[in-house]
C-alpha cells in the first residue's frame, strides 16, 4: 500500500487511482505524463514490503 502525502491530491482521484489527464486542458500532456511517472516512482520508493521475510528457525 502506498502513502498519500498532502500534496498528492492533484495526481489522484478520490478512489486513489492516478490521473493521467492533466487538470487543465491547456497543460502539456507530455509534461503531465512525466510528472505522474515521477510521482508514481515516489510511491514505490516509500512503499513498505507487503510480505515480511522470516529467518529460518
Amino acid at each position: 500500500m502506498s502513502i498519500l502525502r498532502p500534496r498528492d491530491e492533484k495526481f489522484h482521484y478520490s478512489d486513489g487511482s492516478h490521473k493521467w489527464i492533466p487538470p487543465d486542458p491547456d497543460y502539456d500532456q507530455e509534461v503531465w505524463d512525466e510528472q505522474v511517472r515521477q510521482h508514481k516512482q515516489g510511491h514505490l520508493k516509500n512503499e513498505r514490503p507487503k510480505v515480511r521475510s522470516q529467518r529460518p528457525v
